[in-house]
């Protein structure tokens, strides 16, 4: 996580980051990405670079399902209806990535009822200021927030849940005497390496195995 940092930073943060991945592998891996530009997905080399050229769009997701309710109504075919407060699915993320604005998009301010409880709620007591970064044929690589830094924000949100203190204890001891403003994000390595890649399975990249019930938390 990363201290002192307010929404349009974080999107920033990750915007840039995922654009230096995608470049570090054009610039250290040119011979394999060729190779699977040729065998495998013959857009490939163009569809890296163009996430390198483009800005990412910013799109809060009060706005995103807008158009997507108006796609709807003239003849967009999902398998999930759209309205505002539902947690957006693979076909309305690369609807928007795709077919609306073709280039990346941060999808921003989303109902704080679909999010995780420890994202910091803006002023309008609806939304939590939540990222999500959305690829093309991928959907969302990376998800992120601005966190809450306010244990009584916290406890509140907690209980208004009905969560369980007992299993929080250990993320109510980051908070109980201070922090400072933050944020952070994760990246989706295996989707990552699937889009570098150009492969059509998240099968075919994942690089170890996993096992049930190995991580503590």
């Amino acid at each position: 996580e990363v201290a002192f940092i307010d929404l349009p930073e974080l999107m920033d943060l990750e915007e840039e980051f995922v654009k230096y991945c995608v470049k570090y592998a054009l610039d250290h891996c040119k011979d394999d990405i060729e190779f699977l530009n040729k065998f495998i997905d013959n857009g490939l080399i163009e569809r890296l670079q163009s996430v390198l050229k483009e800005d990412f769009v910013r799109l809060p997701y009060t706005e995103g399902v807008k158009i997507l309710e108006e796609a709807q109504k003239n003849g967009a075919n999902f398998e999930f209806p759209v309205s505002w407060g539902v947690d957006l699915a693979s076909e309305h993320e690369r609807y928007l990535v795709e077919h609306h604005f073709k280039r990346p998009v941060i999808m921003t301010d989303y109902p704080k009822d679909i999010k995780a409880f420890y994202m910091k709620q803006n002023e309008d007591g609806k939304t939590m200021q939540g990222t999500d970064v959305l690829f093309p044929q991928i959907g969302e690589i990376i998800g992120g927030s601005v966190r809450e830094e306010s244990y009584e924000k916290l406890m509140a949100e907690i209980d208004r849940r009905h969560m369980k203190h007992d299993n929080l204890w250990w993320y109510l001891e980051t908070r109980k005497f201070g922090t400072v403003p933050h944020g952070g994000f994760g990246l989706g390595f295996e989707r990552l390496v699937l889009f570098v890649t150009g492969m059509q399975n998240i099968r075919d990249v994942i690089p170890f195995p996993r096992t049930p019930k190995n991580a503590e938390f």
